[in-house]
C-alpha cells in the first residue's frame, strides 16, 4: 500500500444561496466507507443525527437503517432550507494510515479561504467540526484557536485590498471515535447555530 499517495477531496463544497455559515470538516474517509457521494458520508458518523435531531426532533431522520443508507437529497433540500454551507478545511491531504482519523493526516494544501467565502457572499461563519480542522482554519486566517463551543473573530484578506470579516465556530468533533456523549455535541451545535441566527 502507497501510505504517500495525495488525495483531494472528492466533494465540491455544498453552497447554497444565501449560506449564512459554511460548516467545514478535515477530509472524508476513503469510499468504501460511504453511504452516501456526500460530506460526512459514513453511517456511524453523527453529523447529520445531530441535524436530524436539532431540525426534526428525529435522530435517525436521514438514515436507513435497513440499508445503511443516508439520505443525500434530504440532507441538501435541509442545508438548503437553513442556508447552511458545507465546505473542507483541506483539498489535498496524505494519510499516514489507512483510516480517516485526523491524527493520521497530512495536510499537503490547506483551503483557499479567500476562494471558498468569495463563493459564499452572505456567510458570516466558519463552523469547524474538530480541533484538526479549527487548526488549519485558524492558521489560514491568522487567528487564534477558538475553545471548544466558542467563536473568535476573523479577517480575510481577500485581494485588490479588500478584507472579509467572519467569525470562527469550533465544534467538536462527529466521529464516534471523539469521547464526548451525542447530546452534548448536539448541544454546541444547537447554541451555535441559535447565536447565527439559524435555529429559534
Amino acid at each position: 500500500m502507497d501510505n504517500n499517495k495525495i488525495e483531494r477531496h472528492p466533494f465540491t463544497p455544498f453552497l447554497p444561496e444565501g449560506a449564512k455559515i459554511v460548516m467545514c470538516g478535515t477530509f472524508p474517509p476513503k469510499p468504501e466507507k460511504w453511504s452516501m457521494d456526500f460530506f460526512y458520508p459514513n453511517f456511524y458518523n453523527d453529523m447529520w443525527r445531530i441535524f436530524g435531531l436539532i431540525f426534526f426532533n428525529e435522530k435517525e431522520y436521514f438514515f436507513d437503517k435497513s440499508t445503511k443508507t443516508i439520505n443525500k437529497r434530504g440532507i441538501q433540500e435541509m442545508l438548503t432550507r437553513y442556508k447552511i454551507g458545507i465546505g473542507e478545511t483541506a483539498t489535498e491531504v496524505i494519510r499516514t494510515k489507512d483510516n480517516a482519523s485526523d491524527k493520521f493526516l497530512e495536510i499537503v494544501t490547506p483551503v483557499n479561504l479567500p476562494k471558498l467565502l468569495a463563493k459564499a457572499p452572505f456567510c458570516q461563519a466558519i463552523v469547524t467540526t474538530g480541533e484538526k480542522a479549527a487548526s488549519i482554519i485558524a492558521s489560514e486566517s491568522g487567528s487564534e484557536i477558538p475553545k471548544m463551543g466558542m467563536a473568535v473573530d476573523c479577517k480575510i484578506d481577500m485581494g485588490n485590498g479588500s478584507f472579509r470579516e467572519f467569525k470562527h465556530w469550533r465544534m467538536p468533533s462527529t466521529s464516534r471515535a471523539y469521547p464526548m456523549k451525542f447530546e452534548k455535541k448536539a448541544e454546541y451545535y444547537l447554541q451555535m447555530l441559535k447565536a447565527e441566527g439559524i435555529k429559534n
